[in-house]
Order: C-alpha cells, then sequence, then structure tokens
C-alpha cells in the first residue's frame, strides 16, 4: 500500500492510500476528532463514490475492528500466537471514576489487575508515555492501556467506570 500525508491547516491531516489492488481511500483526520472516509472511483481516482464520517469514538472502534482487535481471522493466528488475547484500549476518566487522585503504584495497576497503563493525554493535550508508578489520575485524563480483554474489562468496571475514548 501506498500512503501520501499531507496537513490541512486549520483543519487537520489528509492521508491518501493506494491499495495493492489500485483502490483510492482518503482518511481526512479533523482537529476535533472527526474521520471523514472517502472511496474513490476505479476509473476517475478524483471522483469520490462513497463517504462516512466518524467520531473519535467510532473511528477508533473501527480501527480495532480493521486491525484484528475484535475478530483474528484463522490465517494470521499462527503469526500472533504471542500477543493472542492483547489489546490496546483508551478510556477516558470521568470526575467520578475510582483511580481519581491515586498513583499507578497506589492502584497496583500492573499487580492487582495485570495491565499496562502505556500513555495518558491530559485535558491539556500534554502526553506521558510510559508513566511510572507516581503517576497520579486526573479527571479528563484518556489513558491508553494494554492487556488481555478480561483483565481489561475488569479493571473498566472496578477503575474506569466509562466507556471508551
Amino acid at each position: 500500500m501506498n500512503i501520501r500525508e499531507s496537513d490541512l491547516p486549520g483543519i487537520g491531516k489528509k492521508f491518501e492510500l493506494m491499495t495493492d489492488n489500485d483502490d483510492k481511500v482518503v482518511v481526512i483526520i479533523h482537529d476535533d476528532g472527526r474521520r471523514e472516509v472517502y472511496h474513490y472511483d476505479d476509473e476517475d481516482l478524483d471522483e469520490s463514490i462513497s463517504g462516512v464520517t466518524f467520531t473519535d469514538s467510532e473511528a477508533r472502534q473501527l480501527a480495532s475492528i480493521i486491525g484484528g482487535m475484535t475478530y483474528k481471522p484463522k490465517a494470521v493466528e499462527t503469526i500472533e500466537v504471542a500477543f493472542d488475547d492483547l489489546v490496546i484500549e483508551w478510556y477516558k476518566l470521568g470526575p467520578n471514576a475510582p483511580i481519581i487522585g491515586k498513583t499507578i503504584g497506589e492502584i497496583g495497576i500492573r499487580q492487582n489487575y495485570n495491565i499496562n497503563i502505556i500513555g495518558i493525554v491530559r485535558k491539556n493535550h500534554s502526553k506521558q508515555l510510559n508513566p511510572g508508578v507516581d503517576t497520579a489520575f486526573k479527571s479528563g485524563d484518556t489513558i491508553v492501556i494494554s492487556g488481555e480483554r478480561a483483565d481489561i474489562k475488569r479493571a473498566n468496571s472496578e477503575l474506569f467506570l466509562k466507556e471508551r475514548g
């Protein structure tokens, strides 16, 4: 696949994809989180024949489906045996999440829930990659976690109490 990326000042970014089958798809990621996806006519690559707009949450759900997070084709099972049920999820913490004000170490996220916090995006859009045990959670944080599905589901119900970001 060939991918061309370009900035759209005041809008976001545009990605033009040409597949190995010569299908053209354009994805526009708006600064407000919306995603637009357009598919183009095989005969006229300047003519869009379909388009759809996704919210940020919908785009992430679609990405997990396309990326094989929800269903893994049998053909790739042998390739991904090591990652079996490993998933990555995003959760936005509301003011009533039980972990607000507590640190990763206090909660014992790794030991008690068998998941990892691999990143935090704060309300002010600052990012922390691989935050340490002294990192405290704040309302409005979007946390990026990895682990097995069952462990993430349990952590969500006990700690995050929020829908996926």
